[in-house]
């Protein structure tokens, strides 16, 4: 992977301060420190996936979050996941930026996970390498098939055996404690509830509907807890899914399971725009354009520069 300039400059700084001359008024002594990573677009990105969203639940629904979002942002209401049209496939191509043929991954299972160790580098893995702070919020625990080691500062993961029914808010209150504390530059949150209430109760029915309306609520919390973290406009969000559903289940190549949302809102972001077709891929290669990470060549995933002002993303 090739090194950003400002990250190999913030090296070079580092070594220069360790190897020169201390300088001294009386007994104090003046500490060179290298200064923070900066990113290309932003220094803070949070990814929030919510599992089984189908993009026309939002125009159906009308969550006001999702709503404004996309009003305020960029977005694409026929991006495209991957096949099979499951969780951990879905998610794993949505944060590798390969395709299944690349990564491997068609099972969708904790068991088959822990027999199935992940090959191939994450955008958790990339950033980090890079300097940057990470930090991820699973809601179901296959999830952590994702959690390479080294590669995330903290990783909170729910319990499988919690009720469904609240969990993007338990999620939420596990997000506001760590930014308590700390000010991560990538921030992964999975919300699970939509899923579930489509499997127990069919996609786009009453329930499904009532829990669309609760991870808009939750969106709208994680908002609020990253403008008091980060400051008023100085964060970029990507809102997405891993994959739609029809009746009560998905996984194949039928449109309502393999078309979701992708909404990019915050810091650099151009208002109002309509995007070119997105594929979940594209996610982990804007994350690292905005955080200024070499985007590996061999990603099928690109990044999705024309939903940011100016050359470059720079507002």
């Amino acid at each position: 992977m090739l090194v950003p300039a400002r990250t190999t400059l913030a090296l070079a700084l580092t070594l220069a301060g360790a190897c020169a001359p201390a300088t001294q008024s009386g007994s104090a002594r003046a500490i060179r420190v290298a200064p923070p990573v900066s990113g290309r677009v932003t220094n803070h990105v949070m990814i929030i996936s919510i599992d089984g969203l189908r993009p026309d639940a939002i125009e159906q629904f009308g969550p006001p979050t999702l709503q404004r979002l996309m009003r305020e942002g960029s977005y694409s209401r026929d991006a495209q996941t991957v096949l099979p049209s499951t969780t951990l496939p879905s998610h794993t191509s949505m944060l590798t930026g390969v395709d299944v043929d690349v990564h491997g991954v068609t099972f969708n299972s904790d068991t088959d996970a822990n027999l199935n160790p992940l090959e191939v580098p994450t955008v958790f893995s990339l950033a980090h390498a890079a300097g940057f702070r990470t930090a991820a919020f699973f809601g179901k625990s296959k999830l952590q098939y994702l959690h390479l080691p080294r590669t995330l500062d903290y990783v909170r993961s729910l319990d499988g055996r919690i009720a469904w029914t609240g969990s993007a808010k338990r999620t939420v209150d596990d997000v506001e404690r760590h930014l308590g504390t700390a000010s991560p530059n990538l921030v992964f949150i999975h919300l699970a509830e939509t899923d579930y209430a489509g499997h127990f109760f069919g996609w786009m029915g009453r329930s499904y509907a009532r829990a669309v309306g609760h991870v808009d609520q939750a969106v709208a919390l994680l908002l609020d807890h990253a403008t008091a973290r980060f400051g008023e406009g100085q964060y970029t969000v990507i809102v997405t899914a891993d994959h739609g559903g029809h009746g009560r289940t998905h996984g194949t190549a039928d449109p309502a399971d393999t078309t979701i949302p992708w909404i990019v809102w915050g810091k650099g972001v151009r208002t109002g725009s309509t995007l070119a077709p997105v594929r979940t891929t594209d996610t982990a290669a804007t994350v690292l354009w905005l955080l200024g990470v070499e985007v590996p060549g061999a990603w099928s995933g690109r990044p999705v520069a024309e939903a940011f002002n100016g050359t470059g993303g720079v507002p």
